[in-house]
């Protein structure tokens, strides 16, 4: 699955409303469409493409910040399951510290897969028909 890379492709899916939420992370999801003429797609790519935000104002020592993009990438479901649009997954809020001293400790690593996957089935269930609108 191809992932976004320019700042013009993370402009363009955060610019729509979160299609899925849980209280850490949210999903925000842009459908393909037709491009302007005379400029390159920002998805020249069809199929689903992903993304990950994960700020240090959530997540302070880096090693948090790439496991917990690390399970983001984990826990995506599989090509054929997403819809053809270009996703990003951007953690809104902090883990806790003083539940989760270690920064790559097993149970973060389980807290964030368990609302990885909550946060997939909601945006699954939601439908691959509804690229945009208010969330889940």
């Amino acid at each position: 699955m191809p992932r976004l890379r320019s700042r013009q492709q993370f402009q363009a899916v955060l610019a729509n409303a979160p299609v899925a939420k849980t209280p850490h992370f949210a999903l925000h999801r842009l459908a393909p469409g037709p491009a302007a003429e005379g400029s390159s797609p920002l998805f020249p790519e069809p199929g689903p493409w992903l993304g990950v935000l994960v700020p240090k104002r959530w997540a302070r020592r880096a090693v948090t910040r790439n496991a917990i993009r690390r399970q983001i990438y984990a826990t995506a479901p599989a090509a054929v399951a997403l819809p053809v649009a270009a996703h990003v997954v951007r953690l809104r809020s902090g883990f806790d510290r003083s539940h989760f001293v270690s920064a790559s400790s097993a149970a973060l690593t389980h807290a964030v897969r368990e609302e990885l996957q909550q946060l997939w089935a909601r945006a699954l269930a939601r439908g691959a028909h509804a690229a945009t609108g208010h969330v889940a």
